[in-house]
This record gives structure tokens, sequence and C-alpha cells, in this order.
């Protein structure tokens, strides 16, 4: 039968308590223990199943190593402030490091300066909610560590927390994995997978990251109802897709970003791959980057307006094949609807005119619509040096907005 065990020691002892561990060492497994208000020394190790519910707790690392470190099923932490990790990339300091753990809950807990907030290693069936995590202030974005990092584990729900000014959220080799209601803010990478299967990625909000998800080689891959806004940097990109297979993404807002998806598709894939759908594309430099060949992609049923460019591919010469592009509202489109099915008469073609000089070379977009590149474009369409390449072909586009 499970007990509470009444800490006080953050009133009566001061900063620092030493007896948090002696507390552990002695609870009984399944025990609870509930901290009062005040200071408790960290660098604790937990080896039993135990829950640690705190009341304006605090437990302050000794500045090296991570703060807590699990090594046993059932473990709950609730209402914790947890600060002052080590910080050593080679050794994971964490403010918490789960190491082949089960049935673990970290919930209502404030992460204040550790190098890493969660890590998760070989760990199974966990639930990290209504969290708020930071790395170490004083660090430049490149120095800090990841807010939630994952590796080889499975079963895993992250929900409505804040994760804020950390490097990046890395999920690698792990599956059954759902992030929902949660919002990620100035970051390098919010959200980067790596040959991970069964993840969605559901209603959270990214603003002022770098690239907001970064997916390399995963399977089964649900991105739906996020928002996803003003990426920024050199790179600026909304979504990244690196090969991967059943990747749909629908539903979201994607807006202000510099690149709103880079897509590069590999060349052995076969069979539709991507599938982009019901998602407004608004207000970004590009709509859509492919980087090599534009095949086995279904965008269907999109809002994509109030971007410079609507289709780029930064590799000449390289296919584009078995697409199923149509029914997009496409703002650029300059066609007609005689017969007035809100459907256009003609297809929307989006081409690669001679002139798209920085479609290869980054550097010549600083003389985008100045007078003499817009005349440049202007006589391409009209009357092309070369014949231009068709990048992609939308068969029926929407003349007006799509209501969702």
């Amino acid at each position: 039968m499970k007990k509470a065990l009444f800490l006080f020691l953050g009133i009566f002892c001061g900063l620092y308590a030493n007896s948090l561990q002696e507390a552990i060492e002695k609870a009984a497994p399944y025990d609870t223990l509930k901290l009062s208000a005040g200071s408790y020394r960290g660098n604790i190790v937990i080896t039993k199943p135990l829950t640690i519910i705190g009341n304006s707790s605090v437990i302050v690392g000794e500045n090296k190593g991570s703060v807590i470190t699990i090594k046993s099923d059932h473990v709950i932490l609730e209402n914790l402030t947890i600060q002052n990790s080590g910080q050593q990339k080679t050794s994971l300091d964490s403010g918490v490091k789960l190491l082949k753990s089960s049935f673990i809950q970290i919930k209502g807990c404030n992460f204040e300066d550790v190098l890493y907030g969660i890590n998760i290693e070989l760990s199974h069936h966990i639930q990290i909610k209504n969290n708020t995590i930071r790395s170490i202030d004083s660090l430049s974005l490149p120095q800090k560590g990841n807010g939630i990092k994952i590796w080889y584990s499975h079963d895993i729900l992250i929900s409505d927390n804040k994760i804020l000014h950390v490097k990046n959220n890395a999920i690698s080799f792990s599956h059954h994995i759902t992030l929902k209601n949660n919002h990620f803010k100035n970051t390098m990478f919010a959200l980067y997978f790596e040959n991970s299967k069964n993840i969605s990625v559901e209603r959270n909000i990214f603003q002022y990251n770098s690239s907001a998800i970064v997916s390399m080689g995963t399977y089964d891959l649900k991105i739906t109802k996020n928002d996803i806004l003003s990426s920024t940097g050199a790179a600026g990109i909304g979504i990244v897709l690196g090969g991967g297979r059943k990747i749909m993404i629908n539903g979201n807002r994607i807006r202000y970003n510099a690149k709103a998806f880079y897509i590069d598709s590999q060349f052995k894939e076969q069979g539709m791959q991507r599938f982009i759908t019901k998602n407004e594309i608004a207000y970004n430099k590009e709509a859509f980057h492919f980087h090599q060949a534009i095949k086995n992609n279904t965008i269907e049923y999109n809002n994509i307006y109030g971007n410079i460019s609507d289709v780029v591919k930064d590799t000449p010469n390289y296919l584009t094949a078995n697409n199923s592009v149509k029914y997009n509202y496409w703002d650029q489109y300059g066609g007609f609807d005689k017969d007035g099915d809100g459907v256009g008469d003609m297809p929307y073609k989006v081409y690669q005119y001679s002139d798209k000089l920085w479609h290869f070379n980054n550097k010549i977009k600083f003389f985008f619509a100045s007078p003499a590149l817009s005349i440049i474009n202007f006589l391409s369409k009209i009357a092309p040096f070369v014949p231009p390449n068709l990048l992609l072909e939308d068969e029926k586009p929407y003349m007006n907005l799509i209501k969702f």
C-alpha cells in the first residue's frame, strides 16, 4: 500500500537540504514523497518505483552531471523546479535523465539552466506533460543542448509543454511518439526526426525557430493542424523532408518562412510518398523548394498565396514525375473560369525560366525585383531565350480561396 511521506526540509533546513537522497533511499517502492517549499540538493538517483510531488520545491543540481537520474520503472515527478545541470555534452548532462526506464510521468515541472532538459534512452511508455523547458541562458544557441532528446525509445506522449531557447528536440530510432499542444520557440530545429516511425505532430505552435520540423528517413509521419510561423535565420524553413515514407501533412498554417517546404526526394523511392493537403501556405519567400527530383508528391486542396515564389528547384535537369497536383488555390494563377465551376479552364503551370539564376545561387536573390531583373523576367516569359523547364503543373486550380 502506498504511503505519503512529507519532507519539510526545504523550510527548516534551508538551501540544499541533504536528506532528499536519503529519503529516497529509505522510502519503500511506490511511496510518495511530498516536498514542502524550498530548495533541495540535486544529482539524485532514483532506482525504485516512486512519486515525488513538489510545492514550490526546487531541486538544485551541482553544476555537473544530471540533476535527476531515473533507473527504475513507475516513477512520477510532479510540480518541481529543476535547475543547474552540468554542461558536458559528452555525458548528456540533463535536468532529468531516463535510462532503461518505463511507465514514467514528468508533469508540471519547470526546467531552468539545464544543458539537456529531458534525456530519454532505451525507455518506454513515457508521459511528458505541462512542463516548461529552457536550456542554459548563458550559452549561445549552438552550444545549448536539446530540450527533449529521445533515443531508441517508444510509446511516448509529449503534450502541453513550452520548450524555449534550446538547440533542438531530437527523436532518433524511436516509434509511436505523439507531440501535441506544445509551444516550440527560439530553437535551431524545433523537432528533428531521424529514422523513426509512427510519429504524430498535432496542434503545436512553432515560432522563431531556424527550422520547425526536420524529418530524415521517417516512416508514417503525420503533421496535422499546427501553426508553423516565422522560421528565422539563413535557412528559415517550416518543414524539411529528407526521404522517408508515408508522410501526411494536413490542415497546417505555414506562414512567414523563408521556405515553407524543403523536399529532398530519394531517387530510388517508389510510389506516392508525401501527401500535402488542406494547408494554408502563405507569405513565405518560397512555398515549395525541391532539391533534385520533384516526384511522388500529392499536393491537393491547399491555399497557396502571398509567396514570392511558388515552386523552386535548386538543381538543374532532374526529373518531375509521378505527382498528383490539383484543386489548389494559387494566387499567381492567371487563368479564367468561363464555365463558372470554380476551377480554372487551363492548368496552372510553374516554369523555371533561364533568368531564375537565384534558384541556383542565393546571393543573386539580393537583386530580386530590381528593375534589371524585372525586365529580364518579363522578356523571358514572352520570348524565352531557351525553352523553360516545367517544374509543377496543377491540373485543376481553384479560382478562389478554399474554405476548410
